[in-house]
């Protein structure tokens, strides 16, 4: 009998410990599908470690509160808004933020500066300005977060093709507040306009791995001017992007990987990392925990990814060096 009631006993408790693991099996389904980001595929956190104030340095706000500019034909405004994207930062982990204004809005920087306001001291923003900007509304910008201006060359601009006349201009205007200029274009742009972006005043940060076109990589001419750029110590890149540079693809994105693995060996102290969400103009989302677990393999050290999710964007834009 005293057998009987003890196998008894270890027959409810192990009942019991089977319900407990199977709530606790269904809560963590039910967590990860309240995970589901818009814009982005997949549901799963990153497998690598994600440190305090680790920062995604290029993210775009689209409000249908905000209409497009009268110039843009691309993809319509939807809602990839701070609260979707509130939804990205708790799947991925990160908690600082840069808005960057697109294409899209042309020179309305108010879904940008909106963006950055709601998400408070953690964000800064990188607005597009025509040359007829005043001090005075440069100044306004900077109260509500703005460190620099985003030149494009790559895009559909609203006030037509970019030129290195008006990258220079455009330098020239924001050097007294401190801003850094960033430039998107292509490997081949980057390697025309060397010795422009070279005596250039401000700062320079150059988007997604300098969209160094596949098979090339860093064989493309464009590659020794990055390099040179870096090496003068005024220049950052974002290791963002890699499905822009790929032909090789998920999950390793092999080529583009290359690029960034270069780079981190040459100067990982003028880097930070980016995720370029929402990812507009896809056919097929990215796998956003995919891209952020690819900054492992781009960076082995963990003193390394530290630096280039944390300290870099402290000191580029501006966030308190510890919080």
């Amino acid at each position: 009998m005293d057998r009987f009631r003890t196998n008894r006993r270890e027959f409810l408790k192990a009942s019991a410990l089977g319900v407990v693991a199977a709530a606790s099996g269904l809560r963590s389904r039910e967590a990860r599908a309240q995970q589901v980001v818009l814009f982005s595929s997949g549901t799963e956190s990153p497998k690598s470690s994600v440190p305090p104030n680790a920062c995604d340095s290029h993210i775009h706000i689209f409000s249908t509160r905000f209409p497009a500019s009268s110039h843009w034909k691309g993809e319509p405004v939807s809602d990839s808004d701070v609260a979707a994207y509130r939804l990205f930062q708790k799947r991925i982990g990160t908690s600082r933020a840069v808005v960057v204004t697109p294409s899209t809005y042309g020179i309305d920087n108010r879904a940008t500066l909106d963006g950055v306001a709601q998400l408070g001291p953690s964000a800064r923003a990188v607005v597009v300005v025509d040359l007829d900007i005043t001090d005075a509304e440069l100044k306004a910008m900077a109260a509500q977060g703005a460190v620099g201006i985003r030149v494009n060359f790559v895009s559909p601009q609203s006030w037509g093709v970019t030129t290195a006349e008006r990258l220079e201009n455009m330098a020239r205007k924001v050097h007294p507040l401190g801003w850094h200029v960033q430039v998107y274009m292509t490997g081949d742009q980057i390697a025309d306009l060397e010795s422009v972006l070279l005596r250039l005043p401000t700062p320079l940060v150059i988007d997604h791995l300098g969209r160094l076109p596949p098979p090339s990589g860093v064989d493309h001419r464009a590659y020794p001017v990055v390099r040179k750029l870096l090496d003068q110590g005024k220049t950052w890149v974002k290791l963002s992007g890699a499905y822009l540079n790929t032909t090789s693809g998920p999950p390793a994105y092999a080529d583009a990987s290359k690029v960034a693995q270069a780079y981190v060996r040459a100067a990982p102290e003028r880097l930070v990392w980016g995720s370029d969400w929402p990812h507009r103009g896809q056919a097929q989302m990215p796998d956003d925990a995919v891209l952020f677990d690819l900054l492992s393999s781009w960076a082995p050290n963990e003193t390394t990814r530290q630096r280039i999710l944390v300290e870099n964007p402290a000191t580029l834009y501006g966030f308190p060096k510890s919080a």
